[in-house]
């Protein structure tokens, strides 16, 4: 037997005595059975609030967005938020499939699926807020980037928000084309296994008639390396545009050149808690444990911890830098001389200073990270967090700008703008339910490829194997002797 070059010290990413059968039974037999009772309740609440966010752009799209509580200062509010917001949710998908995958981790394999899928959905979601912040939406062709013969009204190549349009289309075209090139051998496998002649058919079709030849597997490793090679730039490319939004423009608290740096380590941070908020989900409800082990949960919480140290650096630099710049403005908005820290909205920054920096901390404790319910705790705490981190970076530098003549009242939402927010919650888990139910949730095909070098039973192997040896090593050296 060939002894693979795998570190017995590095803990299995496969529990139990798996063989290749048990891989495709375990991961493909939800597919095949009937959803649950817990899937229909689950699909059915997302699906509600997905119709209440419709309805909450009806009436946006009918009667203005005067529905919003936007006024002559605050412009943007939870709109702007949310998508940053959604952005910054769909970071971590291409982060483990495509710079895990070029760094060769194997134990990117249990979730890179989930997170790749959550990406797409996230970005669907964030894609909503700039096209519905419009109001007027049928005029929106104006605004599309190419040469224009209606008149005066031209797209400025100069401005980030059409920056934002090239970036995020290019991201999620990747993005997408990575999840579904991935999923076709693990279609060709569903196909192959159909009962129902509707079912072979579908999945025939999107398996693009895969057989699993040497070329196939030739095309698609190449095809894999290429797409990963492209979205490894997207990454830190999509949120360093998006924080050009404020950084390019002279608000106080925005005009900041380290924006880019900080709001890519945010956007990691908080994707790496929402696949943790997903996939402990996943794995309970679809009895995944072997296979979305403690040690995915525990190294993608040394991720969270990591990026959530930057982020904390982030936010103790921007204080620092408004202190030593001098820039009363800039001092005003960081709250020296009774500013916006002890402003209406001074509770934002404390709670996204305890959610983001404080809170994470705790991950610096090997028995925290691997443990599942503060996992789950901790990853819905940073998201709003970061979700509190974009509120705080909007709404506070409009509500108070330049002119204390334009300061405006209290700027809280409506409930048409909570409802486009929940809307995109349903949009997401209803998008989230159809995939887990009628796609492989974790990529099959990479799993048994690290089966023979990762999996617990062939790590014994290779230990009984190296003990055996050890031991006949040293009676012939005693025989010797």
């Amino acid at each position: 037997m060939q002894v693979k070059y795998e570190s017995q010290l590095r803990e299995p990413l496969i529990y139990g005595k798996k063989t290749y059968h048990d891989l495709t039974e375990d991961i493909i037999r939800p597919i095949e059975a009937k959803p649950t009772r817990l899937w229909y309740i689950g699909f059915f609440v997302a699906v509600a609030l997905l119709c209440f966010g419709i309805f909450s752009v009806y009436r946006d799209v009918t009667y203005g967005i005067g529905q919003w509580n936007l006024n002559k200062s605050v412009g943007w509010g939870w709109d702007i938020t949310n998508f940053v917001w959604w952005v910054g949710i769909g970071h971590a998908g291409t982060l483990i499939s495509a710079i895990l995958l070029l760094f060769r981790q194997g134990w990117r394999t249990g979730v890179n699926r989930a997170a790749e899928a959550m990406t797409i959905f996230a970005v669907m979601c964030a894609g909503q807020f700039p096209v519905w912040h419009m109001g007027r939406v049928w005029m929106g062709f104006f605004v599309l980037p190419y040469i224009n013969t209606r008149g005066p009204v031209w797209p400025n190549f100069n401005s980030p928000l059409l920056w934002d349009v090239f970036a995020i289309s290019t991201y999620l075209t990747v993005s997408l084309l990575f999840w579904y090139s991935g999923l076709i051998p693990d279609m060709a496998t569903v196909r192959d296994r159909a009962k129902t002649k509707f079912r072979k058919f579908f999945y025939g079709i999107t398996s693009f008639g895969w057989t699993g030849s040497a070329k196939h597997w030739q095309r698609h490793e190449a095809l894999s390396l290429v797409l990963a090679g492209l979205s490894t730039p997207l990454v830190l490319s999509v949120h360093t545009i998006v924080s050009f939004d404020f950084a390019t423009s002279v608000v106080p608290g925005w005009h900041s050149t380290i924006f880019p740096p900080y709001f890519v380590a945010g956007a990691i941070f908080s994707g790496f808690a929402m696949v943790q908020t997903l996939m402990l989900v996943v794995r309970k409800v679809f009895a995944l444990e072997d296979y979305i082990t403690i040690g995915h949960i525990e190294a993608m919480n040394k991720v969270i911890i990591l990026t959530g140290s930057i982020v904390g650096v982030a936010y103790c630099t921007e204080l620092f830098i408004a202190y030593y710049s001098q820039n009363k403005y800039e001092q005003y908005y960081f709250g020296f001389s009774s500013g916006n820290l002890f402003s209406p909205y001074g509770w934002v920054f404390y709670s996204l200073m305890f959610c983001n920096v404080i809170a994470p901390q705790i991950f610096w404790f090997r028995k925290m990270r691997r443990n599942i319910y503060v996992t789950f705790f901790l990853s819905i705490i940073i998201n709003c967090g970061m979700w509190f981190e974009r509120f705080w970076i909007i709404v506070p530098a409009l509500f108070r700008d330049y002119l204390p003549s334009s300061w405006s009242v209290y700027y809280a939402p409506t409930i048409w703008e909570i409802g486009f927010y929940l809307g995109t919650f349903g949009l997401f888990f209803t998008c989230f339910f159809l995939f887990a139910k009628y796609f492989p949730i974790i990529a099959l095909f990479e799993v048994k490829h690290i089966l023979k070098t990762t999996g617990e039973s062939y790590k014994d192997q290779v230990t009984n194997i190296e003990e055996e040896a050890v031991e006949k090593f040293a009676q012939e050296n005693l025989h010797h002797h």
